[in-house]
């Protein structure tokens, strides 16, 4: 399906119009940077439909209102099922369910509703579908993008390093690494297998390196084998687009380019590419992403403290701790003698109604005064205050990227997924982190931050991330120009 021609009697210019279908993965961690792009292609000139899972379409309108999805002139949203029984709770949904719901039954419902929005278009006026961006882990997307005869990009919206651990999967099975043997090889040194045959990777990369899925003892494992199967889904795009900048990733952005034999296209880091691309009096600029209500009391907490005095903390928004863990970080941040600001969503703890009511009262004390607690702020600004001087973090890759662009090292604790990969990198490779080991203690949580605060690694690590703050505020300029519109080649038949 490529462009449909204007109806008869109205050859308006309006009509030609390039119209992108954008479809993140139902996570706040994807839908983030999904939107931030849809938002550079509608300033380049695109018709956007934003589609989200039925379930994030209603925590959007209970997190900002009514009016949240009502759009722009040229940006509508739409919300597709993902094939799980209706709920409304205020969290990330089961991830292995979501993941393999939308793996086996998302493909018939998205082409339909494609088919429907060029009906829609057609009664309205408005331009016919001409390309699709898909999540990377989202491919059913790629798929009817191709069997609807159109153009199709997928968004790679975790880090390049992450990608590799994923490709390789099929590798590890192959050579019978994994799965693993039995669960005790989670504990007995197994994980620390070199893993040294990754042409573009360390030649010192661990097996507990790799995303965190390979941790299973069952070759069935749900999450094992979505990764293998989206990752390979991925070569039906005419282009990869990546979240990230040249000077952090060249040598893994080439081995991308190298294994999927398609284009890969930086518009990283999204967020300042945004910033410096969409006007502040775009339609589009003030629409928002959070599925928690965003506070904005912390930026005021923040003001007047002084510089790099403070030690942000946020887990991200899939992240579930037991309450002994959340006591020992707590304790661990009151011992620092540190000003803090804390991120604690509600569903933190794992089976708690809410994190906040878990923290001690003895530790609430001893912090008064030098402690705000919150559930959802906006994270970028906040790390581009100038009195934070280090990110507790779970690792994810926008939180990654937001803490490079402040300019703020980073202390990671990381939970799941590619967060593993990325925490190792930052350690070894880039030199902007340190690590918390799984079994929380509050003295090594201590430890870690005061010497990421005021010790020599901390002011190495500060040095580093200064210069990838520096490289990703002169590479962004114009890669929205550059190469956002190239990613949807609209006016053409897939080949």
């Amino acid at each position: 399906m490529g462009s449909v021609p204007p109806a008869e009697g109205d050859r308006r210019q309006p009509q030609q119009q390039p119209h992108v279908v954008m479809i993140p993965y139902p996570a706040q961690g994807h839908v983030t940077p999904m939107l931030q792009l849809a938002k550079l292609l509608h300033t380049r000139g695109f018709h956007v439909t934003f589609v989200n899972n039925e379930f994030n379409h209603r925590r959007h309108l209970r997190a900002r209102g009514p009016g949240a999805l009502h759009g722009a002139p040229g940006f509508r949203f739409t919300a597709i099922d993902d094939g799980l029984p209706p709920s409304d709770a205020d969290a990330t949904q089961d991830v292995p369910k979501l993941c393999y719901s939308t793996m086996t039954t998302c493909l018939p419902r998205f082409r339909d509703l494609i088919v429907r929005t060029n009906a829609e278009a057609e009664a309205e006026g408005r331009p016919a579908v001409t390309c699709v961006v898909a999540d990377s882990i989202m491919s059913f997307g790629l798929r009817a993008a191709r069997e609807l005869g159109l153009r199709c990009a997928t968004f790679w919206t975790a880090s390049a390093c992450g990608f590799i651990g994923y490709y390789y999967y099929r590798h590890l099975v192959a050579r019978g690494i994994v799965p693993l043997k039995n669960e005790a090889q989670l504990t007995d040194g197994y994980l620390d297998t070199v893993v040294d045959w990754i042409p573009c990777a360390p030649k010192d990369l661990q097996l507990r390196d790799f995303p965190s899925f390979v941790r299973t003892t069952d070759p069935d494992d749900i999450m094992l084998n979505f990764f293998i199967h989206e990752v390979e889904a991925m070569s039906q795009a005419s282009a990869v687009v990546i979240n990230t900048f040249d000077d952090l990733d060249a040598t893994l952005l080439h081995a991308m380019a190298k294994l999927l034999s398609r284009p890969i296209y930086t518009v990283g880091p999204l967020l300042l590419t945004v910033r410096n691309n969409v006007p502040a009096d775009s339609p589009v600029a003030a629409i928002g992403s959070n599925l928690w209500k965003e506070q904005e009391a912390p930026l005021r907490w923040l003001d007047g403290r002084a510089p790099r005095s403070v030690v942000y903390i946020n887990f991200g928004s899939v992240t579930v701790m037991s309450n002994e863990q959340l006591v020992e970080f707590a304790w661990g941040l009151a011992n620092t003698g540190y000003t803090f600001l804390w991120n604690v969503r509600p569903d933190l703890v794992k089976g708690g109604d809410s994190a906040g009511a878990g923290l001690p009262p003895e530790f609430l004390a001893a912090t008064e005064g030098r402690s705000m607690l919150s559930t959802w702020c906006p994270q970028a600004e906040v790390l581009e205050h100038e009195a934070v001087g280090l990110f507790l973090t779970h690792s994810g890759w926008n939180s990654t990227i937001e803490s490079i662009c402040g300019g703020v090292p980073m202390v990671c604790w990381p939970f799941f997924a590619e967060q593993q990969t990325n925490c190792r990198y930052k350690r070894t490779e880039w030199g902007i982190g340190m690590e918390i080991g799984n079994d929380v203690r509050r003295g090594e949580v201590k430890a870690l931050i005061r010497e990421a605060m005021e010790g020599e690694k901390g002011r190495d690590m500060r040095r580093r991330v200064t210069e990838l703050k520096g490289s990703a505020r002169t590479e962004h300029t114009q890669l929205a120009h550059r190469t956002v519109y190239r990613t949807c080649p609209v006016h053409h038949r897939t080949a």
